[in-house]
């Protein structure tokens, strides 16, 4: 058995504003790149007294709960999913008495994520109270640029679990879309606190009708499943808690054994997004990576946000960095402007790489699947300043907003899941390898971001395109 060092590693979050400025690169070069800001310090997250136990397998949930009451230690999670337990009041002596346990395989520090946050922008957005605020439906340049939904391409009959923040449940325009069945890590409602969870709902499956945004698969069923707190904070443990409910849902759970074993070929929900994430390595969880593993061998597509740190790789990402997900990393949909920078006389073309994004090409089952727009578009203004103008979708409190970053590519790449498995698809590879091969301008894009700092990873993967 061993202890993993209580070193929390959160995500460098890379907050977009949608109007975030960029200094220019010194000189006037003819070639001069744009700087981004420094990324946010790391922060610490989680708590030094919250660990995720693992145990032998087919040890029960009862003996689990035994071994962590004698221990002296709150449960707070007790998993079907995988053979694990996440705990409380985890002090010296409680660590110790888990130790000489010997059902007790590993202790692992419960590790903090957080949603990909990007900041809002009001331009173009339109006002809350339930509806659009007038000017009908809109189709966002993100869902225009990864193929608008047709009457045969909508993501009918499809359940989408958005593992987020929570949902407005109240929102106009996901009346009829969401699934009365939910979860919450917190409390006891999934209705969103923050709004990011809304607006990636938004992005996935905003109806098709008279007000607001239509989604990529705007008659697939979204499963509110909220791990994230209204800060957009939460940890391994409540996203595992997440993915339980959804193997617990789907039927994957044997009521005997209480393990991931059965095969359900009617699982209501097929396809999950995640939007969050932290740093971290391939190994620092495997109860983590069992959970997406379990729900992997069942069929279910897990879509997972890139990162929002340029600095790092896809590899170095939690739970982007496992071979069993689909890693989306962010693009521009449209052609920025430039206002008449003199350093720098061009503008930034659709299809461009986000300054902010995570990347790395995909290699060994590991890496960037494809690329999604993850903002519209990126203007240079005469100071040489970049402003990054959000993705339009859904607002907590009804009508639109515009939020930047990988959170809102995975969403599109969530909906073109959605519509292939409405054709017949089941298999997560096959689908994986039809996303990458039927992607637009593969080879060509994304095309390199000018910002300072940028790297081409060695890949040019393409552009998401829905069927």
């Amino acid at each position: 058995m061993r202890i993993r060092s209580n070193v929390f590693q959160v995500i460098r979050q890379a907050t977009i504003p949608a109007l975030l400025l960029v200094l220019l690169l010194a000189g006037a070069r003819a070639n001069a790149q744009l700087q981004t800001p420094p990324a946010p310090p790391q922060q610490a997250g989680g708590s030094d007294s919250n660990y995720i136990v693992t145990f032998r397998p087919g040890t029960s949930q009862a003996d689990r709960a035994a071994s962590v009451r004698r221990a002296g230690a709150s449960l707070r999670f007790n998993y079907s999913i995988v053979d694990a337990v996440a705990i409380t009041g985890a002090g010296v002596n409680v660590i110790a008495a888990l130790q000489g346990d010997i059902s007790v395989l590993e202790i692992i520090p419960d590790r903090a994520v957080r949603a990909f946050q990007a900041d809002q922008a009001s331009g173009n957005a339109r006002p809350g109270g339930g509806g659009g605020g007038g000017g009908g439906e809109v189709i966002p340049a993100g869902v225009t640029r990864v193929g608008v939904p047709t009457s045969t391409s909508n993501g009918s009959g499809i359940g989408v679990a958005i593992v987020d923040t929570g949902i407005d449940l109240a929102h106009a325009d996901l009346q009829g879309g969401l699934a009365g069945a939910s979860f919450t890590a917190f409390g006891t409602s999934c209705q969103d606190g923050n709004g990011h969870g809304t607006h990636v709902a938004g992005i996935v499956g905003a109806r098709d009708n008279t007000i607001d945004v239509v989604g990529v698969a705007p008659n697939s069923t979204l499963y509110c499943v909220r791990v994230l707190d209204a800060s957009g904070s939460g940890t391994d443990s409540t996203v595992m808690a997440g993915l339980d409910w959804v193997a617990q849902t789907n039927g994957f759970i044997d009521p005997i054994t209480k393990s991931c074993t059965v095969t359900n070929s009617a699982a209501p929900i097929r396809v999950v997004n995640m939007s969050l994430g932290r740093s971290g390595s391939l190994d620092d969880n495997p109860a983590l990576r069992g959970s997406v593993q379990c729900l992997y061998n069942k069929g279910v597509a897990v879509v997972v946000a890139a990162g929002n740190d340029s600095s790092k790789e896809v590899s170095q990402m939690i739970p982007a960095g496992y071979p069993e997900v689909l890693a989306v990393a962010s693009t521009t949909a449209v052609i920025g402007s430039n206002a008449g920078c003199k350093f720098y006389n061009q503008t930034i073309k659709a299809d461009t790489a986000s300054y902010f994004t995570t990347d790395g090409a995909f290699t060994g089952g590991i890496g960037v699947t494809i690329s999604a727009p993850g903002a519209d578009q990126e203007n240079i203004n005469k100071a040489c300043f970049i402003s990054s103008v959000g993705i339009l979708s859904l607002k907590l409190g009804g009508g639109t907003t515009r939020m930047s970053g990988t959170s809102m590519a995975s969403p599109h790449v969530a909906g073109i899941v959605a519509r292939l498995m409405q054709t017949g698809l089941t298999n997560v590879e096959t689908i994986r390898s039809t996303i990458r091969s039927s992607a637009d301008r593969v080879v060509t894009a994304p095309l390199n971001s000018p910002a300072s700092g940028y790297s081409f990873d060695g890949e040019r993967e393409g552009i998401a395109k829905a069927p």
